[in-house]
């Protein structure tokens, strides 16, 4: 079998502020925003590293995934408000100083960089909708 030319494109996380939002990801993370949509009070925000053009996470509003019943959209907030709903790995070679700018702009603190028993070492933050992002340090 011959592997394929497949990329990662786009990953979804969701969002309930969109300021905040961009506060956490293009002011504190440094990303870039390479797209920011509205459309009826919703915001639909693509952000991402500046020296990966073809790598996005798309920020988006849960309340408006289609074919989810009022019931599931209350169990996706109570989760989000939880930091239990969705979560991302993001890696850098300079873990303690990523650390430390997240620390130093009140990003919530889950765990600061920890050697963890299968080999990493990571740290991990909750973004402002409850996100869990876990930090590699490349080594």
């Amino acid at each position: 079998m011959t592997g394929m030319d497949i990329t990662i494109s786009e990953t979804f996380l969701p969002h309930d502020d969109p300021d905040a939002s961009l506060a956490f990801y293009r002011d504190l993370l440094g990303f870039e925003v390479r797209n920011d949509v509205e459309y009826r009070g919703m915001h639909w925000i693509t952000v991402g590293p500046a020296d990966q053009p073809g790598t996005s996470i798309v920020l988006y509003p849960p309340a408006a995934s289609p074919g989810i019943s009022d019931d599931e959209r209350s169990t996706i907030a109570e989760m989000m408000a939880k930091g239990t709903y969705a979560m991302i790995n993001l890696a850098t070679r300079d873990l303690d100083g990523v650390f430390e700018q997240l620390q130093a702009g009140d990003a919530e603190v889950i765990q600061e960089p920890t050697e963890q028993p299968y080999g990493r070492r990571d740290c991990a933050v909750r973004d402002p909708a409850g996100n869990m992002i876990r930090i590699n340090e490349l080594r």
